[in-house]
């Protein structure tokens, strides 16, 4: 068998790979095959796992259990927060957002927004293809907090939404499962009517290995928080920008200048087209992405630059690397210089 050949993965945005904690955990959980709604001692066992992860979840993210509402993830949650409320958003939302939302608040050039009427309106913690990181005001009704969590604190910042939603495969955990945060008096619609799992909010039989690897996820990036790892990151980030902004002057990196996620950086030069680039890369061995995954595999012009009134033609040519705690030194150099070298072999 031909052995594959070395890759660097930089699109942590897109989704994290899955965290050794998350393995173990789940192998764990595969041995307790209850179904949670039983009664008897199997699917206690079951049961437990689920709201001892509701707790850790809850904890972490200041919220309480009960608060704590599994999903299948963002999009699924967005829908449950938002429809039939008519709520005020930007154009730099994520798709599941803009699909319930008012698109009428205006995005500045850094692509900040500010909201005029809090408990009308929705904005995210921070922007999955620029990073930059929004001031969250008092008494929001909706935040998507998915990119935001366990790469800055968020805890302070959820305090101040009625409602959030977050994913565990943004933080290295499995695809497919994810949670509402919500105030007790938060009203939210009901996803799936049934047995009345979750509170009666999504019935249906529990994604119980799910749900334990999204607390095992949590946990870890909870910890590499606290502990600095992603200031690391931050520095690896501003090194690569560095790096490729002394190489190419009309490099362009979105958003910079405004607090960012400390992964992030979305950035174009003219000339090179985005799908051209993200193919090139590709057979050099990098993964990068044109921006958000939400399109199922398609290349599409960012709405999100588009909001920001970035130059059109500049928008052809966006790329977004995003880094991870097992990014390393070495990886984004290689990547800053095998960029550097193709587009002024374009160029020249």
């Amino acid at each position: 068998m031909k052995a594959m050949s070395f890759r660097t993965y930089l699109d942590w945005n897109a989704t994290a790979p899955i965290r050794k904690e998350v393995s173990q955990a789940v192998s764990n959980a595969m041995n307790l095959w209850g179904n949670p709604s039983a009664i008897y001692h199997e699917g206690r066992e079951a049961k437990g796992l689920i709201e001892k992860a509701r707790v850790t979840i809850g904890e972490i993210c200041g919220f309480s259990p009960e608060d704590v509402i599994f999903t299948s993830g963002a999009t699924e949650s967005a829908a449950m927060a938002l429809q039939d409320k008519g709520l005020f958003a930007s154009a730099i939302e994520h798709e599941c957002v803009k699909s319930w939302t008012h698109n009428s608040l205006p995005a500045d050039k850094f692509g900040r927004v500010e909201v005029q009427s809090p408990p009308d309106s929705c904005l995210q913690l921070a922007n999955g293809e620029t990073g930059v990181i929004q001031s969250i005001p008092n008494h929001l009704h909706v935040s998507d907090a998915t990119q935001a969590l366990g790469k800055i604190p968020t805890k302070d910042l959820l305090e101040r939404v009625k409602i959030a939603f977050i994913s565990a495969h943004k933080i290295g955990g499995l695809k497919g499962v994810g949670a509402i945060l919500k105030k007790t008096d938060a009203e939210i619609a009901c996803a799936i009517r049934g047995g009345g799992q979750e509170f009666g909010f999504r019935s249906g039989t529990e994604n119980v290995i799910g749900i334990v690897a999204f607390e095992a996820a949590l946990k870890a990036a909870d910890r590499d928080l606290k502990d600095g790892v992603w200031s690391q990151v931050q520095e690896l980030r501003d090194l690569f920008e560095d790096t490729i902004s002394d190489a190419v002057k009309d490099v362009v990196v979105f958003g910079k200048g405004v607090e960012r996620l400390p992964n992030t950086s979305y950035f174009a030069a003219s000339g090179w087209k985005s799908e051209h680039q993200i193919i090139n890369l590709d057979l050099a061995g990098f993964a990068v992405s044109a921006g958000s995954a939400c399109s199922s595999g398609k290349l599409h012009s960012s709405g999100v630059l588009e909001a920001m009134g970035i130059d059109p033609y500049l928008i052809t040519s966006a790329v977004r690397v995003s880094l991870g705690p097992t990014t390393t030194k070495d990886e984004i150099l290689k990547f800053a210089q095998v960029w550097i070298r193709k587009l002024k072999g374009i160029s020249d």
